[in-house]
């Protein structure tokens, strides 16, 4: 029985070392723990903390690809119609792509025409538009009277020209009369600009109304 009693108290002062060793590990750990977290603060590695408010939710093994919205890129396009309501117009647009003054009066005999080198829609520039006018009665032919009146259109009056799927709004800044021997209509222009140009009397070509417009906004077509 002795020899039992003995190691039963040599088994109960061992558990007691090693209970009170136990809160030695413990305080070791907790001081080793803080000292880490201290120097990974002052060399800023450690992560930063959820932004309040963020819905953003990751399951296990996803993740999150942030991406910048998509942008609306409109190319380029043939201008195909022009609308004037102040002068109830309405007339197409051919696109020659040629600079030949006999072919582009040929093609003036049927629409207006825009000039090969100017502008396109939806690009910077200058999109000009050529167009005959006549106030004579005798004339029948519709593609003689595409611009008459624009003269009398007033800054702030809209212009609308339509490619195949979009229309595009300018504003009138002006209207002057100018010289054929002397104007010319400049191409390269800041911003997107739109000039018409006409004769100012059917077979005199000494003078011609020139407008100008500015872009405003575009949109589909139907919309």
């Amino acid at each position: 029985m002795d020899g039992i009693a003995r190691i039963i108290a040599r088994f109960i002062r061992a558990a007691w070392r090693a209970y009170g060793r136990k809160w030695s590990f413990l305080a070791l750990f907790l001081l080793m723990l803080f000292a880490s977290g201290s120097v990974l603060a002052a060399l800023d590695l450690l992560p930063d903390p959820p932004v309040a408010g963020a819905t953003d939710t990751l399951g296990v093994g996803e993740s999150v690809l942030r991406t910048a919205p998509p942008v609306s890129v409109i190319l380029p396009e043939e201008p195909m119609k022009i609308e004037i309501p102040e002068l109830e117009l309405e007339a197409t647009i051919a696109n020659p792509t040629t600079t030949d003054v006999g072919l582009l009066d040929t093609w003036l005999l049927k629409s207006a025409v825009r000039y090969p080198t100017s502008a396109k829609l939806g690009e910077e520039g200058n999109v000009v538009l050529f167009g005959h006018s006549s106030y004579l009665p005798v004339v029948h032919n519709p593609a003689y009277k595409t611009f008459n009146d624009i003269q009398k259109l007033k800054e702030g009056d809209t212009i609308t020209i339509s490619s195949s799927g979009r229309a595009y709004t300018y504003q009138v800044r002006g209207v002057a009369k100018q010289s054929t021997n002397d104007a010319v209509i400049p191409l390269a222009v800041s911003g997107r600009v739109l000039t018409l140009s006409t004769c100012d009397s059917f077979g005199a070509k000494t003078d011609r109304f020139v407008l100008t417009a500015d872009f405003v906004e575009s949109h589909p077509l139907g919309v």
